[in-house]
């Protein structure tokens, strides 16, 4: 039996550009592209890395129930800021979504996002082990 393809978009502005998908899920496994604070095409908590960081991981929550998967099948989340210094707030809000899952993490400082007032951009990896 071939593996089936799922493809999940948010209609927003970039992904038509772009030609991507929020997310992609290919048997178990999952892929959250890289997911930054904008709602309704408004970016939410200018100048709050912590708004932003909690913005987005209820974006990529909704991404993942979308496909079937949940944030207990995360496994990897990489985590870009344009200021390393707001780690911590960004670690607060990955801590409340994530300290009992503990999926393996990176943060890196990148020069810049494809909008100034983005302040923190994460993709997640997910792979569903309960099928």
């Amino acid at each position: 039996m071939p593996i089936q393809k799922k493809k999940v978009a948010t209609g927003t502005l970039w992904e038509e550009i772009v030609g991507y998908s929020r997310a992609v899920r290919v048997g178990n496994v999952v892929e959250i592209a890289g997911t930054t604070a904008v709602e309704d095409g408004e970016i939410v908590g200018i100048g709050n890395a912590y708004a932003q960081a909690k913005c987005i991981f209820r974006k990529i929550e909704r991404a993942l129930h979308a496909v079937g998967a949940s944030m207990n099948d995360v496994v990897r989340t990489r985590v870009y800021l344009t200021e390393i210094t707001t780690w911590n707030e960004v670690g607060k809000a990955h801590g409340e979504f994530f300290r009992d899952i503990r999926p393996v993490t990176s943060m890196v400082e990148v020069s810049a996002l494809i909008d100034p007032a983005l302040l923190v951009e994460i993709e997640v990896t997910a792979i569903l082990t309960n099928e």
